[in-house]
């Protein structure tokens, strides 16, 4: 599923820069649950939310994007 795969992208960038789940949904201003939930796959992240994550990650969306 292509919702897991980008979840499973914004998991591991966040675990390379070194943000806990805690601190990072702080970062973004969003609940852990909804941050958990993004990374598990179980909700679709938006442009906006991708956006974000993005620009705390200091990466491109597009290398948020899942590999074929």
């Amino acid at each position: 599923m292509a919702t897991s795969r980008w979840g499973n992208r914004i998991k591991a960038f966040r675990k390379l820069k070194g943000y806990t789940q805690i601190q990072f949904a702080e970062e973004l201003g969003i609940s852990v649950s909804r941050l958990g939930d993004l990374e598990r796959g179980k909700k679709v992240p938006s442009l906006e939310h991708l956006e974000s994550i993005a620009q705390h990650l200091n990466i491109s969306v597009e290398e948020l994007e899942p590999k074929k």
